[in-house]
C-alpha cells in the first residue's frame, strides 16, 4: 500500500482521448480545476485531504512493459501511441490547497497546468484520491465538533469498503479530528496514535466476567479499559470492573488510563448510572467510553441528555460516511493554450446552473475578519489579479449580484490558498506529518463561525468571484454561437 504503481488506475476514456491528442499532435498547455459543487452530509464546509497520496501517484506515474502489453492486447491503441507511453512522464505544474484546509463549493482546490495529453491522464486517479479522503476528513470534522472537548477514536476498519478505504480513511479521519485509530497498519504508515481495548469474545472466553477483567488488567495495567456490556452492564459489568480497579489500586498499581467501555443499550442512561457507581467507589478519574453505531447527530443528542461519556469510538458511520457515501469532486478544463501561446479561458455550459463552470486560470483569496480571525468569504480571481489589505475590497454574490459587502482597509486580512506542489514535473512541496496536518485542521475549524459549524441548517460561507472573473464569465456566456 505504501508506494504502488497506479498508472492504470484510470478510466479507459482518458487513454482514448490521450491517443486522440497524440494523433493530432496536441501538445498545448491546458488548465484543469478540481472542485466540488455540494458539501457532504448537509455541512457548510468540507476538509481537503489526500494530497500526499496524489503526489505519490504522480511521482510513480509510468507505464511498465506489463502495462503496455496489456494495453496493446486491447487492440484499440496504435503501436506508435504505445511507444509514446513507454517514455511517458508528467512534466506539468500542480497547485493545491494544503491538506486539512477548510474548503467550499465551486472553488478550485487543486489545479493542474500541463500539456493536455498529460493533464488528461491524471484526472481519474486524482479524483479517486481527493474525493475519498476529503469525504472522510469532513465527516470526522463534523463528529469531532459534536464531541466538543471529548476524544474521538476511529474504529471503522472492519466496516470499510476494502483495505485501501480502511487505511486511507483512517488517515483522513485523523486529519479531520480523531485522536487515534484502531487501524494498526494506518498507525504504522502515518505515525498516528492507535487505540483499542478488548472484544466481547475476551470476556466470553473466560469462565466468568470478573476473571476476564482481572486478567486483562494484569496484561495491560496502564490501559485497563474494560468492556462491561457482555452480560448485564449495571448488575455485572460495572460492579466487576470496580472490583478489579479496587484490587489494582490496593496493590499499588496506578494506571495511566482506566475505565469502562459501553457498546450497547441506552448509552445516556447507562453512562450516567455507571458514573455514579464509579464515583461512589472512589474512581472519579475512571474514563467512560462508548461505541455502538455513533455519528455526529447521536453524539450531540447524547451529550444534550447529560451522557457521562468523554471518549467516543466511531466506526461504520465515519469510515463509510454512511449518510453521504460520495464526495462530488469533478475535474474540468478551464483554459487552453492558443496559437499565440496564451491561455484562452474555457467554460462549460449546462441547463443546470450549478454545472456552469468558472473559466480561466484562477486562484483563491481567503478573506478573514481581522478582529476575530473568522472567515468572511472566499474570493475566486483570475491568476494575474492582485488585491491589497490597504485598499477597500468590494465583494458581491455572483448569482444575486445586488448582494454586496464592502470591506474597509484595516478590517480584513487576505490569504492566497493555492500553493505550488509540482513545478515542471518535480515535487517542490515538503509534506507535514499527519498529526501536524490534524493540528492545522483544528486551526482551520476555528476560523469558521459557530453558525457555519452547526450540524443542521448551517450558514454557508460566501464564495464570490472577482469583478474581472465575473465579467469574463458573463462575456463567454453571452458570446456563444446560437443558430
Amino acid at each position: 500500500m505504501e508506494t504502488r504503481d497506479l498508472t492504470l488506475l484510470t478510466d479507459l476514456y482518458e487513454l482514448t482521448m490521450m491517443q486522440g491528442y497524440y494523433i493530432e499532435d496536441r501538445q498545448e498547455l491546458a488548465v484543469f480545476d478540481v472542485f466540488y459543487r455540494t458539501n457532504p452530509s448537509g455541512s457548510s464546509f468540507s476538509i481537503a485531504a489526500g494530497l500526499e497520496q496524489v503526489v505519490d501517484y504522480i511521482n510513480n506515474l509510468h507505464f511498465s512493459e506489463k502495462d503496455l502489453t496489456y494495453l496493446s492486447g486491447l487492440n484499440i491503441f496504435k503501436e506508435s501511441f504505445i511507444d509514446y507511453l513507454r517514455n511517458f512522464k508528467f512534466t506539468g505544474d500542480i497547485y493545491s490547497v494544503p491538506e486539512g484546509t477548510v474548503i467550499f463549493p465551486n472553488e478550485p482546490i487543486l489545479k493542474v497546468i500541463a500539456p493536455i495529453i498529460e493533464a488528461q491522464l491524471v484526472e481519474t486517479a486524482i479524483l479517486n484520491i481527493i474525493n475519498h479522503q476529503s469525504l472522510i476528513a469532513t465527516k470526522s470534522a463534523r463528529i469531532k465538533w459534536a464531541a466538543g472537548n471529548d476524544l474521538v477514536l476511529e474504529f471503522g476498519l472492519r466496516r470499510a469498503q476494502g483495505p485501501d478505504a480502511g487505511v486511507y480513511g483512517a488517515r483522513a479521519a485523523i486529519i479531520g479530528g480523531c485522536y487515534a485509530t484502531s487501524n494498526v497498519l494506518a498507525g504504522q504508515m502515518f505515525s498516528v496514535p492507535v487505540s483499542g481495548t478488548h472484544a466481547h469474545s475476551w470476556v466470553m472466553s473466560f469462565g466468568d466476567e470478573y476473571t476476564a477483567f482481572k486478567k486483562y488488567a494484569e496484561a495491560f495495567p496502564d490501559a485497563a479499559l474494560l468492556l462491561v456490556d457482555t452480560y448485564d452492564t449495571l448488575k455485572s459489568g460495572v460492579p466487576n470492573a470496580i472490583k478489579v480497579f479496587k484490587e489494582m489500586f490496593d496493590a499499588g498499581i496506578n494506571p495511566k488510563l482506566y475505565g469502562i467501555r459501553l457498546d450497547s443499550g441506552d448509552l445516556a442512561y447507562l453512562s450516567k448510572k455507571a458514573r455514579k457507581m464509579l464515583d461512589a467507589a472512589g474512581f472519579q478519574t475512571a474514563v467512560i467510553s462508548a461505541s455502538s453505531d455513533l455519528d455526529e447527530y447521536l453524539i450531540q443528542n447524547l451529550k444534550s441528555q447529560g451522557a457521562e461519556i468523554t471518549v467516543w469510538g466511531v466506526g461504520t458511520n465515519l469510515i463509510t460516511s454512511k449518510d453521504c457515501p460520495a464526495f462530488g469532486g469533478v475535474y474540468k478544463l478551464s483554459a487552453i493554450q492558443n496559437s499565440d501561446g496564451e491561455l484562452e479561458p474555457k467554460i462549460k455550459i449546462s441547463d443546470n446552473l450549478e454545472k456552469v463552470t468558472n473559466p480561466g486560470n484562477k486562484k483563491i483569496f481567503r478573506v478573514y475578519d481581522k478582529l476575530t480571525g473568522k472567515i468572511k468569504a472566499d474570493l475566486i480571481t483570475l491568476d494575474h489579479e492582485t488585491f491589497s489589505e490597504d485598499k477597500s475590497l468590494l465583494l458581491f454574490d455572483p448569482t444575486a449580484t445586488w448582494k454586496k459587502m464592502k470591506l474597509h482597509p484595516g478590517t480584513f486580512t487576505l490569504r492566497e490558498l493555492l500553493i505550488p506542489i509540482f513545478k515542471s514535473g518535480n515535487c517542490i512541496y515538503n509534506f507535514p506529518e499527519a498529526m501536524d496536518i490534524k493540528k492545522y485542521c483544528e486551526l482551520e475549524m476555528e476560523s469558521l463561525w459557530p453558525e457555519n459549524r452547526r450540524l443542521i441548517n448551517p450558514q454557508n460561507v460566501y464564495v464570490d468571484l472577482s469583478k474581472e472573473l465575473f465579467d469574463l464569465k458573463d462575456k463567454l456566456l453571452n458570446t456563444l454561437d446560437v443558430d
